[in-house]
């Protein structure tokens, strides 16, 4: 997996995390022995590409940032789309992928669909990858993991959230898209992705999504992280109707609370490592 000899094996202690959706693409790289992000970079489109001209913007971004010259001991590609559904483990089969998914999403005879586990939660990601962006990573470094955005958003805030009794929506904004999550003593009550364009979108996707769960706008704890501060217009609309409301800063064992409150740095590229 090699490409240069210039390199040492202390390479073989890199892993390389790379988030992939037709608004945007990111990765991550990280230095295992030092603990460390060695590298990142963020690419946002500003509109909605096809899958053929997201493939040729993440071949640019791999060779301006020379990650295909690296040798790596993990490479995790994180899916991020809307053609995923959530469905119980119990209720679970997988001669069924298509029909979970017929009902809320567009899919075509030819698409192939997956799943993830979420472990410990008892629940199964179903969705449509990007196979063009699978294959161009295999050729490149071989065997890797590939997952949707979804399972790492949803496992890893179940798995940092408390056993209060406090209901609490998490919404992670990147690249013109929302991710909406609710959780209640470590249980999952809600997680959807929604495009956006404008604040008012923002605020009507929120607002509906807590109306349909019965959750009173005066007592419901929501937390804004991702492409969003303080300052902005998205932060500012939530605030006049959602008094309760505060900047998330994911715990992370391999960045400091200040350099995430400084960088934006991909939730779900961090988690997927």
């Amino acid at each position: 997996m090699t490409k240069k000899e210039t390199y040492n094996n202390i390479e073989d202690y890199h892993k390389l995390s790379i988030q992939v959706s037709l608004n945007g693409l990111s990765f991550c790289i990280v230095d295992t022995i030092a603990n460390t992000i060695k590298d990142f970079k963020r690419l946002s489109f500003g509109k909605e590409l096809s899958p053929y001209e997201m493939l040729n913007e993440l071949k640019q971004l791999f060779r301006d940032s020379e990650v295909e010259d690296y040798s790596f001991s993990e490479v995790v590609v994180i899916h991020r789309n809307n053609l995923f559904s959530l469905v119980p483990k119990a209720l679970f089969d997988t001669a069924e992928l298509a029909n979970y998914l017929k009902f809320n999403v567009k899919i075509l005879a030819n698409d192939l669909i997956e799943y993830d586990e979420i472990a410990s939660y008892d629940m199964v990601n179903v969705y449509v990858p990007f196979v063009n962006i699978n294959n161009y990573i295999y050729d490149l470094f071989g065997e890797f993991e590939f997952m949707h955005h979804g399972t790492v958003m949803v496992q890893s805030l179940l798995n940092s959230h408390s056993n209060g009794n406090e209901t609490i929506c998490y919404v992670h904004v990147a690249d013109n898209q929302m991710d909406i999550t609710v959780l209640n003593q470590k249980q999952l009550l809600f997680f959807n992705s929604f495009p956006f364009k404008t604040k008012e979108d923002f605020i009507y996707y929120l607002l509906f999504t807590l109306e349909q769960l019965k959750l009173d706008t005066e007592t419901i704890k929501l937390r804004l992280f991702g492409e969003v501060d303080m300052r902005d217009e998205l932060y500012n609309i939530a605030y006049e109707y959602i008094h309760h409301i505060s900047l998330f800063i994911p715990p992370s064992d391999i960045y400091s609370t200040e350099e995430l409150e400084k960088d934006v740095v991909d939730f779900t590229v961090l988690n997927a490592l």
